[in-house]
């Protein structure tokens, strides 16, 4: 099986070709930081605009670096939602007309459920069900995987999300854009304990997420100690609520193989930490994909293309974009919770 996957939901345009034996012969991605550096975070028309130029190219070079032709592809897969709407529609109409053009198959990919199973692309060992923390730059949610297309969200978050509260973090700190590495590399340098900060619905018997009143703390104290300090203090109050929250839901969750973190904030080096030490705590399996699969990425559109495609799941070439795509969309609304949620 050789699956193509296009995935265009926020700054990051990449095309890649996978094999259903996690063989990923061709990764391509065009980042777009400076264009939107200037603004201190993502601008949907330049972001949109990107992307129209720089698929096609990355199409054809991943062909290229697989040795592949369109015509050796089994399916498309393209990333439908949820996310920015015009770079959605630039992904999949994209796909769409690949798939048209070769006769193939398309496979509408949640990008949710892209991070859901990359860490199945990276551990051939990882079975359902699995407790996953999703957590990025647009998302904060506990979900129980309990196969292909079979997701259930245990908790989410009510306001914003943790990566969105890294971003903004460092653009009050100054620190530039993207914002959770340069946090990440602040916080090496500062205290944990300088700043205090809450840790908000730390303890209460929902494990849902909010960071809202977080950044407004940071906001509040920025002036007042170093960024260092305060990048640190930051990250060590997200790392204590994502813990707590994550050990909440593990008791709705006592079936799961193995504790997951995807999403770009599992990129960060203390998240993974004290998530692998809770893991141990409660002697389950630990893992986390490589780094560069857990930021946008079209590894992980194809591979969730190709578990898709194994159980016969393609979509009609009118399927539409979606700006807003729950994973589990029977889950209860969250009370008090905005439209994020």
């Amino acid at each position: 099986m050789l699956i193509l996957g296009l995935e265009s939901s926020c700054d990051e345009t990449a095309a890649a070709l996978v094999t259903g034996d996690r063989q990923v012969l061709a990764h391509r991605l065009a980042g777009q930081e400076a264009a939107h550096r200037p603004f201190g975070g993502v601008v949907p028309e330049i972001a949109a605009r990107a992307h129209v130029e720089a698929l096609e190219p990355l199409v054809a070079a991943a062909l290229a670096d697989a040795g592949a032709t369109l015509a050796d592809v089994d399916a498309v897969a393209a990333t439908a939602g949820p996310g920015l709407i015009g770079g959605v529609m630039v992904g999949l109409v994209t796909g769409k007309a690949l798939a048209h053009a070769a006769g193939k198959p398309l496979i509408a990919v949640n990008h949710l459920e892209g991070h859901a199973l990359s860490p199945r692309l990276a551990d051939a060992d990882l079975a359902f069900p699995y407790l996953l923390l999703l957590v990025s730059g647009g998302h904060c949610q506990l979900l129980l995987i309990e196969g292909v297309a079979r997701y259930r969200r245990l908790a989410t978050t009510i306001d914003d999300a943790a990566g969105e509260a890294f971003d903004k973090t460092a653009k009050i700190l100054g620190l530039g854009f993207p914002g959770g590495p340069a946090v990440e590399a602040a916080a090496r340098d500062g205290d944990p304990r300088a700043v205090p900060l809450p840790r908000p619905l730390k303890g209460s018997v929902e494990p849902h997420f909010s960071f809202a009143g977080l950044k407004a703390a940071v906001a509040r104290m920025a002036p007042l100690h170093s960024a260092a300090d305060v990048a640190a203090s930051f990250q060590a109050a997200v790392v204590d609520c994502l813990l707590d929250r994550t050990r909440r839901a593990m008791y709705r969750a006592e079936e799961a193989s193995a504790l997951v973190v995807a999403g770009g904030v599992a990129a960060n080096g203390a998240v993974r930490a004290a998530l692998e030490r809770l893991a141990g705590e409660r002697g389950l399996r630990f893992v986390a994909p490589p780094a560069w699969l857990c930021t946008d990425n079209a590894a992980m559109i194809a591979w969730a293309g190709a578990e898709r495609f194994a159980a016969g799941l393609t979509d009609p070439l009118d399927v539409a974009a979606r700006a807003r795509w729950p994973l589990d969309p029977d889950a209860e609304k969250v009370r008090g919770a905005g439209v994020k949620a």
